[in-house]
């Protein structure tokens, strides 16, 4: 990737070419954060009273410790100076308050990584957070990025793909919460005492999800004895290639979940819907960029035909067989795309091997990108009890549900009188189970699903080396 060269800071002589990394700074700083971590609660707060607790004084210490390692990094990132002053200051006053539950609005406020997009880019994170898909608590976590900005994205997201508050990024080095099957820096996942009226800012690590997206589609290719084209094979096995697809499908992505016809709050966070409304808008959103990326191929870009596949393999390989099956919204899109490319006759397993109609593939894709439009503007009209069981319907046209399942027998299975979100409760944890085709391919995908946990460029080059 660019390094990015500024003139050395004068005091120290420091350049932005230095890793942050490489500096004894770093290791200190991480020992010190990995010391805290074990000592926090849930919440994130450390209770002196607990069993084999730390004293005061040995928490202070240790916090003293990341406080020095932050004043000696921050000179290597002039850009992230006034972050780093509030993070010292809200690492003081966490302490001032006897380790309660932490507070970090004001370094959050400070910490502005979208305003300065420049590939290369690096920046030094420490919050108390949880980190989505891996440590559900709010421990103290230190991570190292670069942004992921080259001029050709920064172009499309200028003249096509607004999204001002992205940030493609990519993993330097992190701490515990990290090594986990994490992708994403969010700020909603940051301990403040209120939420901001708006976040200005969300990065993914492009760099974790190329990996795992190349380790578990090789193997799946292998296991079901698909044959690529000699274009998409070379990107599978191809890194960087591999990470601009993912930069450039989470870019649209992203944005996606603003714009088209919404009939209900795009992120959904306020209010409760049974898990297929959100396995829809996810779908929604990766089918929406893979049209984008049918778009771009057709004027010659040639990222559009890798976002295509990377799209296809991660939701038909990887999306159904990872995590649980409860309430599993993403294995039910990938399900949903899978079944749907099968029913209409693009992808065939026959002698136990699968074949994909290359040429349709495309068209076909768009086509349930198409269906689930329909579904959301006609929603518009609908009561959201009646939006809710048309898109059951759509689903359950290709995917058998549970034959157990009350939805499944329609609406005189339910009791209507109480209010819609007392219907998710007759939900089935597992309302759209696994395909034949699926439990099989599961069983033969999870140690190497498994094997993606805390996944980075350099982890899966020394794997495959």
């Amino acid at each position: 990737m660019t390094e990015i060269l500024v003139q050395d800071i004068a005091a120290g002589g420091i350049s932005q070419a230095t890793r942050v990394i490489e500096h004894p700074a770093w290791p200190r700083l991480k020992d010190a954060v990995g010391e805290i971590r074990p000592w926090q609660s849930k919440d994130g707060s450390i209770d002196f009273d607990a069993d084999g607790a730390p004293t005061r004084v040995v928490v202070e210490a240790a916090l003293d410790r990341v406080i020095d390692a932050v004043d000696e990094l921050s000179p290597l990132l002039p850009h992230d100076v006034a972050y780093h002053r509030a993070l010292v200051a809200d690492l003081h006053k966490w302490a001032d308050s006897a380790f309660d539950v932490p507070d970090f609005l004001d370094s959050l406020l400070a910490f502005q990584p979208a305003a300065n997009r420049a590939d290369g880019l690096q920046h030094l994170v420490v919050f108390p957070m949880y980190t989505q898909n891996g440590n559900p608590d709010r421990n103290l976590e230190a991570v190292v990025l670069r942004m992921v900005w080259p001029e050709w994205l920064s172009e499309l997201e200028r003249t096509r793909y607004d999204n001002p508050l992205f940030c493609g990024i990519t993993f330097e080095d992190f701490t515990a919460g990290y090594d986990t099957n994490s992708a994403v820096l969010f700020p909603e996942t940051i301990a403040v005492r209120e939420a901001p009226e708006r976040f200005t800012w969300g990065g993914i690590f492009c760099d974790r999800e190329a990996a795992r997206f190349r380790r578990v589609t090789h193997e799946a290719v292998r296991i079901l004895g698909l044959e690529l084209p000699e274009d998409i094979g070379e990107m599978v096995g191809d890194q960087t290639r591999c990470e601009q697809a993912f930069v450039l499908w989470d870019m649209v992505h992203d944005r996606t979940h603003s714009h088209g016809d919404l009939p209900f709050d795009p992120f959904m966070i306020k209010q409760r819907q049974p898990f297929w409304m959100y396995g829809l808008e996810e779908l929604r959103c990766d089918l929406t960029a893979f049209k984008a990326a049918v778009q771009l191929e057709s004027e010659g870009n040639a990222h559009g035909r890798d976002v295509q596949y990377a799209v296809l393999f991660d939701r038909m390989f990887r999306f159904p067989v990872s995590g649980d099956r409860v309430r599993n919204y993403d294995g039910l899109g990938g399900q949903l795309l899978f079944a749907y490319l099968h029913k209409h006759d693009v992808v065939r397993w026959t002698d136990n091997t699968l074949k994909i109609d290359w040429d349709r593939a495309p068209q076909v894709t768009n086509d349930l990108c198409a269906e689930i439009e329909k579904l959301y503007r006609d929603g518009i009209d609908r009561p959201k009890l009646v939006h809710w069981f048309a898109a059951y319907e759509l689903v359950s046209t290709y995917l058998a549900p549970h034959p157990g399942s009350r939805w499944a027998k329609g609406p005189d299975a339910l009791d209507l009188s109480q209010p819609p979100r007392k219907l998710v409760d007759d939900v089935l944890p597992d309302e759209f189970p696994l395909s034949m085709f699926y439990e099989a391919l599961s069983k033969r995908l999870k140690n190497v699903i498994a094997s993606t946990k805390g996944i980075t460029a350099a982890s899966a080059e020394r794997v495959s080396a």
